[in-house]
């Protein structure tokens, strides 16, 4: 079984409260739902809002605010997403997560899969939950290109060990697909409900019931296709 993470905000309120009981994604750049879906979400996974910086073009992220906001928010079921920059190779990274002050039991970093399969072998060395983000020539997810990175990344991975658990940023469209991802999110729900005019806790459900596979299996690598890739 796989975890759908329905982004927020979600809005009018009396949507939002149909959607209790599901998984849900609060951002730290709007987190307006917070306190709710604490209260109220199975599950609540807790994103620093590294995309939405990077797609318009923000500063970086204020990590100290960014730690204060979520210490009295982490325990479990929950996680966050450590913080990342979409654009820093694995130095950079490593140097962010570094200041990571809470258990790692509570941390998902992320693995930009334009970066090295050795960095994200490193993190599963030390990490419970590892996120994938799209970055550098894999930013368009579903591509070929980015299709070919993942069952990459999955071949080594399945080699390295027990599979660790995945999540997929912004990868829920790819739920019933063949990688076996613990966990995705989406803010599909929160964007569309109203233009489908759909109840979004029924959106949501059609989305969760879409599963993933929990087993992989070693896909062909065609090498050349990989020359000028990085590794």
């Amino acid at each position: 079984m796989s975890l759908h993470f329905h982004g927020t905000p979600l809005s009018p309120r009396s949507s939002l409260l149909a959607m209790a009981g599901k998984c849900l994604c609060v951002p730290f750049s709007d987190a307006r739902d917070a306190e709710w879906a604490l209260a109220h979400a199975q599950a609540v996974m807790w994103d620093n809002g590294a995309f939405s910086l990077f797609r318009n073009g923000g500063t970086a992220l204020d990590i100290p605010a960014y730690y204060t906001w979520l210490e009295p928010l982490l325990g479990h079921p929950h996680f966050a997403i450590p913080p990342d920059r979409i654009d820093g190779d694995a130095a950079e990274q490593a140097e962010m997560l570094n200041t990571w002050p809470f258990s790692k039991a509570y941390g998902a970093p992320v693995w930009h899969i334009g970066l090295p399969i050795g960095w994200l072998l490193d993190l599963v060395d030390e990490w419970p939950k590892v996120c994938f983000g799209s970055s550098g020539q894999y930013w368009q997810i579903g591509s070929d290109a980015w299709c070919r990175r993942m069952d990459e990344a999955f071949n080594v991975l399945a080699r390295n060990g027990p599979m660790p658990w995945v999540h997929g940023l912004r990868m829920a469209a790819l739920n019933g697909d063949r990688w076996p991802m613990a966990s995705t999110d989406s803010a599909n729900v929160a964007r569309n409900f109203k233009d489908y005019n759909v109840c979004p806790e029924r959106m949501a459900r059609r989305l969760d019931a879409i599963q993933n596979p929990i087993k992989w299996e070693l896909a062909p690598e065609q090498m050349g296709l990989f020359a000028n890739e990085q590794a």
